[in-house]
């Protein structure tokens, strides 16, 4: 017999630093781990399930991204209320901002959407240990201005082959990069931050696995003098096989934002 089935997107954030990402693994701490042990105590029930827009890996933290919470036989009966005891219950590093009731279902993984990435670093002087969760300190000196161009650089539609972890031969890896700049950072600070850091911001609709990383590793790269520009911008031409070694730290990548269009 068919279960009537409820539906709601859940707005959440996290700091990644203590958590093997997101999806759920055998005797690993992970947020979905920890979200569905506290929805199980808050409801009394398990006969639910979630469906994240994407995954994160290991440490890396999330300003804003949405899961899509599917309820069985019986709905949630007062939004409010659930949204105060969901926060109440959760551990401090994970919060819910925001609780929408759908009429259908979203398909969550499919939905056209937008995500913007951003990773902080900073370079020379080691920072304070209590950076560590947000951002990468890079020992030398980094030529900022030339990282500045090798993300102008990125810009557009190419053939990210050589920035896709382990791409078979039919991943689809042409992809367009909406927006892509290094900046000084503004967005996030603290008094233990260092007196100058910086911000790589990326948006596109999609990204494969460990791409972002890939991006920031060969940007790294470019601006310490490791890669030369006819390398780099020979590893944007997925044609040429071109083998990118630098991943870069996971802690110091924060998923900004995810727009549902």
């Amino acid at each position: 017999m068919f279960k009537k089935e409820f539906y709601y997107l859940l707005k959440i954030q996290y700091l990644g630093f203590r958590y093997h990402g997101w999806q759920k693994q055998p005797d690993l701490l992970t947020v979905e781990r920890m979200m569905q042990r506290t929805l199980k105590y808050v409801l009394g029930r398990n006969n639910f399930k979630f469906i994240a827009a994407g995954r994160t890996d290991a440490k890396v933290s999330v300003n804003e991204t949405y899961v899509e919470l599917i309820l069985k036989e019986e709905a949630l009966a007062d939004l409010l209320e659930f949204h105060k005891l969901f926060n109440e219950n959760l551990p401090q590093d994970i919060r819910l901002l925001e609780i929408i009731e759908k009429a259908d279902q979203t398909n969550i993984i499919q939905a056209p959407k937008l995500k913007e990435y951003i990773y902080l670093f900073s370079f020379g002087e080691k920072n304070h240990p209590f950076c560590a969760p947000y951002m990468i300190n890079v020992k030398g000196q980094l030529d900022v201005e030339l990282m500045q161009k090798g993300a102008a650089f990125m810009q557009g539609t190419h053939d990210y082959r050589n920035y896709a972890y382990k791409a078979s031969a039919e991943t689809q890896t042409v992809m367009t990069i909406v927006s892509s700049v290094i900046e000084e950072n503004t967005l996030y600070t603290a008094n233990f931050f260092p007196k100058h850091s910086y911000i790589f911001r990326v948006v596109g609709a999609g990204f494969k696995r460990h791409q972002v990383r890939l991006m920031m590793g060969a940007l790294f790269d470019l601006g310490n003098g490791i890669l030369s520009w006819q390398d780099f911008e020979k590893s944007l031409d997925g044609k040429i096989p071109y083998k990118l070694t630098h991943i870069a730290q996971a802690s110091g990548l924060i998923l900004q934002e995810v727009n549902l269009k």
